[in-house]
């Protein structure tokens, strides 16, 4: 993989003041059977870089994400570009340009790397394959492979890549760097700091180093409600805030590989980890 920024780079990227939000949730409950599990999130996503969704396990992330999406039962308000889409069903969501890396990664195992990218393609769109190719060349050259004999790492490149085929308007990736080993989570990382150039980007991080890189603006959330929302240089760079709001001090610059998990994962052993489903009480 060759972005043009160097691995080790930090920097402390500050949100444009005068940039509207591209997404405005407000009030966003999801109940599911007779389970609360969101009490009333409320977040923005700026219209320009990346956007970090942070909280410890349980606290609602996942299930936030799937609420925006339509994939859970939900109230509130929900804005793309002004327009409300709660009531829309997601395909009518994903149309209207939100691409979508889920957790789970969501490949087809049993089709090919080709076949994966070909059924991402928008109807009456030119998909982009030009960028997907420069910004992940390893993949042309297993166009052939079985998506279930990929490394989690080789997945998660597949699960990015769809989303940036169709020129969308907005990209949510749900724990990229989970799972991963070290050298592949700079990989991603720098896949997702060169999409953030192009598209905002709605990323939910383990890797405070991968945040700190990455992210303009930050929204901590705690047992389903917004417990914080603001730059996310400050939070990070405020160790009482970090560790009340996440359980850990202060994220350090990286030098090498990026590192720093809230919660260690399991390192990339060449195939998927299982993962676990989202109903609030296995929410990452």
């Amino acid at each position: 993989m060759s972005p043009d920024r160097t691995a080790g780079a930090v920097t402390d990227r500050r949100p444009a003041r005068d940039a509207a939000p591209l997404l405005t949730v407000r009030g966003l409950r999801v109940l599911i059977g007779a389970r609360h599990i969101l009490h009333g999130v409320d977040l923005d996503v700026a219209g320009q870089g990346v956007t970090a969704l942070l909280g410890r396990n349980g606290a609602g992330k996942t299930t936030t994400v799937r609420g925006v999406l339509g994939l859970v039962p939900r109230t509130g308000s929900v804005c793309l570009d002004g327009e409300e889409t709660v009531g829309l069903p997601t395909h009518a969501l994903v149309r209207r340009g939100i691409g979508y890396a889920p957790e789970d990664r969501g490949v087809f195992g049993g089709l090919t790397v080709e076949e994966n990218l070909r059924l991402a393609e928008r109807p009456g769109g030119e998909p982009d394959y030009a960028l997907v190719h420069e910004l992940f060349p390893e993949l042309p050259r297993r166009a052939g492979q079985p998506a279930g004999t990929l490394s989690g790492g080789q997945q998660q490149m597949v699960a990015i890549a769809r989303t940036l085929l169709n020129g969308n308007r907005l990209i949510i990736a749900d724990e990229p760097t989970k799972g991963l080993a070290p050298k592949v989570v700079t990989e991603v990382t720098q896949v997702l700091e060169r999409a953030a150039e192009a598209v905002p980007v709605l990323l939910v991080e383990q890797n405070l180093a991968v945040v700190r890189r990455l992210a303009t603006h930050c929204v901590v959330l705690a047992d389903g409600r917004t417990a914080h929302q603001g730059p996310a240089g400050d939070l990070l760079h405020d160790p009482g805030a970090t560790r009340r709001l996440l359980g850990v001090g202060r994220a350090p610059a990286p030098a090498g590989p990026l590192a720093v998990p809230i919660h260690p994962p399991a390192a990339d052993t060449g195939t998927s980890p299982g993962r676990r489903s989202d109903h609030g009480e296995a929410d990452a």
